[in-house]
C-alpha cells in the first residue's frame, strides 16, 4: 500500500445475516483533498463510513491508515493513528460552553488527566489550544456561551472544532449539513474548506447536498446496492449516464450548472 493515499480500503465487505450491506468495495483517499462518498437511500454510504472508522467489524477486507494496517484496530483507538469521525446527529456536551466542550476534547488525547482539586489555570495550555481551533472555525466569538445555545448551524461548527481538538490527520464527516437551515449551509462549508486549505488535514464525508457535493469535492465516489457505481471529479460524476440514472436523476441540470460556474 502506497503512502500517496491516506487511506486504503480493499474489498470491504459486510454482510448483516443474509444481506450483503457493502460488497468488495476499493477505495483511495488522496493526502489533503476532500473524497464525498454519495449515492441513493440504502446504497451502503453509511456502512462503508462505519467500517472505514471501526465502528463495525469487517466481514472481508482489509484499511490502512497512513500505509498502517488498521482492520483490527478498535475505533476508540484510531483517533490516536489520526482519525476522526463526526455523526449525523451532533454530539456534543450542551451544558458546558463552546470553549470547555473543545478544551475538553484537547485533553482526552493528553497524557495529563483532569484533578477536580488542580486549578483551571494549569490547564492553560488546553484552554489557548482550544480557543485557537474555535478561532479557526468561526467561533472565536461564542467561546463562552453554553453550547445548547449556538444554531444549529453553529452546534456543526462546535463539533468540527471538537474533530481538529485531536489533531487527526483525517476527518470523516457523516452528513455535515444535516438539519441545517439552506443559509446556514455556506458558512459551514467555508470552514471544511478553510480547515483542508490550512494544509494537513484530509476529509471524506457522506453528504446528501449534490451542490454541496458537487463545489467542494476533489473526488466523488457513488455507491449503489453496495457497491462503487462510479468515481471520479465532480463534472465527470455529474456527466455520468448511470450515476444520472440511479441517482442525480432530475437534479442533473441543476448540478452541471452549479459545477460550471
Amino acid at each position: 500500500m502506497t503512502t500517496d493515499f491516506i487511506l486504503e480500503a480493499q474489498g470491504l465487505r459486510k454482510e448483516f445475516g443474509g444481506l450483503v450491506a457493502v460488497a468488495d468495495v476499493n477505495l483511495q483517499v488522496q493526502r489533503h483533498s476532500i473524497h464525498s462518498i454519495i449515492g441513493p437511500n440504502g446504497a451502503g454510504k453509511t456502512t462503508l463510513f462505519n467500517l472505514l472508522s471501526g465502528r463495525y467489524d469487517l466481514t472481508a477486507g482489509t484499511v490502512a491508515l497512513n500505509g498502517q494496517d488498521i482492520t483490527t484496530v478498535p475505533f476508540h483507538r484510531r483517533a490516536h493513528l489520526g482519525m476522526a469521525r463526526s455523526y449525523q446527529i451532533t454530539n456534543i456536551f450542551p451544558n458546558l460552553s463552546v470553549m470547555e466542550n473543545v478544551r475538553l476534547a484537547v485533553q482526552a488525547l493528553s497524557p495529563i488527566r483532569f484533578n477536580f482539586f488542580r486549578s483551571t489555570s494549569h490547564y492553560e495550555d488546553f484552554i489557548n489550544k482550544a480557543v485557537d481551533i474555535l478561532k479557526q472555525v468561526g467561533l472565536g466569538d461564542a467561546i463562552n456561551q453554553p453550547a445548547n445555545a449556538l444554531p444549529h448551524g453553529g452546534k456543526r461548527k462546535l463539533e468540527l472544532a471538537i474533530l481538529l481538538a485531536s489533531d487527526a490527520e483525517l476527518l470523516l464527516l457523516d452528513e455535515p449539513t444535516a438539519g441545517m437551515a439552506s443559509e446556514q449551509v455556506p458558512e459551514l462549508i467555508d470552514t471544511i474548506q478553510r480547515v483542508r486549505e490550512s494544509g494537513d488535514k484530509t476529509i471524506v464525508l457522506v453528504e446528501h447536498n449534490m451542490n454541496v457535493v458537487m463545489n467542494i469535492s476533489d473526488i466523488i465516489t457513488v455507491m449503489n446496492y453496495g457497491q462503487v457505481l462510479a468515481e471520479g471529479k465532480p463534472a465527470d460524476i455529474a456527466d455520468n449516464k448511470d450515476v444520472q440514472n440511479v441517482y442525480l436523476g432530475g437534479l442533473y441540470s441543476e448540478v452541471m450548472k452549479d459545477v460550471q460556474q
